[in-house]
């Protein structure tokens, strides 16, 4: 058998823009996005053979791929200062958090090992490419890839999540069992949720290229069958209601000191002489009542404008910086004549009509048109195109450095990318 370490590296393709969600994709088993979503999405699981072409035609050649990223370039990854990572051995269960020295983690021909690192979308392009395939899902729901490296035997027992999770088999063979179970109770004393009972109804092998999604509260386990084993997991996340509207409220709170009217104090000329003076007053509660129907508050939209604040949040963990030698606003905008300009992987976009939210902030109030226009493009494709000679006087626009795009390249929210990528 031919070693993974021989194999060629796949190399995932950008998705076209728009995504074609009304043609079948190989990556959904054949049906369209439209349908995907219409029938399976947090309805039932569904299991994809050869979801990745690439792998079988390879392997039918003779020249068998690989992960995108290595087993020793993961390793790396996990060692770094800002990983997010988790290192877990069965038999007994352990769990630790990184990063780790990469002597901390075991030969990937140890058995019952995992590494888990978190948020690989962030860490190499090759990841963030294929998290850009489910694109087809609303941002809002879109969460991180994490990436599992494991030895034989290697898994996190079986369990239940809370979210839709795709889970592609990238280097290596899994086998997975599933149940559709009620009973959900967990072993106690451990250090991961591992269910107490397990009942398995169906099961398979993943070899590389295959797919399983996963709608949530299906119980699963996947255990490693090779060294080096890789399964990129695509997660998507689901606030609480109460978390969002609590989010929203608070950032609506805020918006009222932009509001004269309330900045008048309380006025009572019709207060009349009171034997309960340690009562809250009608004539107060009927004003506040007042006030408090002319915001509206009982309407969602006007708290969306802070959920969506809320929800381009970036990570907790994320950071930027600015670029090492900072281009003026003028140098900044002849690069943008030229070149692409793309986001940082830790930042995130939130559109609610046409208002464009990055990492918490509204970056079109108060812009011009060249710099909507942008922030749109940046919205929609994650990547602006070179604005090129026919939008030249959005350039001289951009290049009075008073605008949002260009604090943005400031705060190390955009990136500049080094090639020219065609013309908007």
């Amino acid at each position: 058998m031919k070693s993974f370490y021989l194999s060629t590296p796949y190399q995932p393709p950008t998705p076209p823009y728009p995504l074609p969600i009304k043609a079948p994709w190989a990556l959904l088993g054949g049906i369209s996005p439209e349908q995907f979503m219409r029938q399976y999405w947090h309805k039932k699981p569904l299991l994809v053979r050869g979801a990745i072409p690439a792998f079988q035609l390879a392997q039918a050649a003779g020249e068998p791929l690989d992960s995108p990223i290595s087993a020793a370039d993961l390793v790396m990854l996990a060692s770094q200062p800002d990983s997010e990572c988790r290192l877990i051995q069965s038999k007994p269960w352990k769990m630790a958090s990184g990063p780790f020295s990469r002597k901390s983690i075991p030969a990937i021909s140890k058995a019952n090992w995992t590494l888990l690192l978190q948020g690989a979308d962030t860490l190499h392009p090759a990841a963030k490419t294929v998290l850009s395939w489910f694109r087809f899902i609303p941002d809002v729901r879109l969460d991180d890839l994490m990436i599992s490296l494991a030895g034989p035997g290697g898994g996190v027992g079986p369990h239940v999540d809370s979210y839709d999770v795709f889970l592609i088999q990238m280097s290596g063979r899994r086998h997975w069992k599933i149940s559709t179970q009620e009973d959900l109770s967990l072993k106690p004393n451990l250090p991961l949720k591992i269910l107490a009972q397990f009942d398995p109804s169906e099961e398979w092998v993943l070899e590389p290229g295959d797919m399983l999604y996963l709608p949530p509260h299906v119980a699963h386990e996947g255990v490693s069958l090779d060294a080096g084993c890789q399964t990129w997991s695509v997660g998507f996340r689901a606030a609480t209601y109460r978390e969002l509207l609590q989010e929203g409220l608070w950032r609506l709170a805020e918006s009222l000191d932009a509001l004269p009217a309330l900045e008048q104090h309380y006025q009572d000329p019709r207060q009349v002489a009171s034997d309960q003076p340690d009562t809250l007053p009608p004539e107060l509660i009927k004003q506040l009542g007042a006030h408090l129907n002319s915001l509206k508050l009982d309407s969602i939209h006007g708290m969306l404008p802070g959920i969506a604040s809320y929800l381009s949040e970036p990570k907790p963990h994320a950071f930027f910086s600015g670029p090492d030698q900072m281009l003026s606003a003028n140098a900044f905008a002849r690069y943008l004549k030229e070149h692409p300009l793309r986001l940082h992987p830790q930042t995130r976009l939130m559109r609610l009509g046409n208002t464009i939210y990055c990492n918490g902030e509204n970056q079109t109030e108060g812009e011009s048109l060249a710099v909507k226009l942008c922030w749109n493009v940046l919205s929609e494709r994650h990547t602006l195109p070179p604005l090129g000679d026919k939008n030249g006087a959005y350039v001289a626009d951009i290049a009075n450095g008073n605008n949002s795009l260009y604090e943005a390249y400031c705060a190390g929210w955009v990136l500049m990318v080094g090639k020219n990528e065609g013309s908007l």
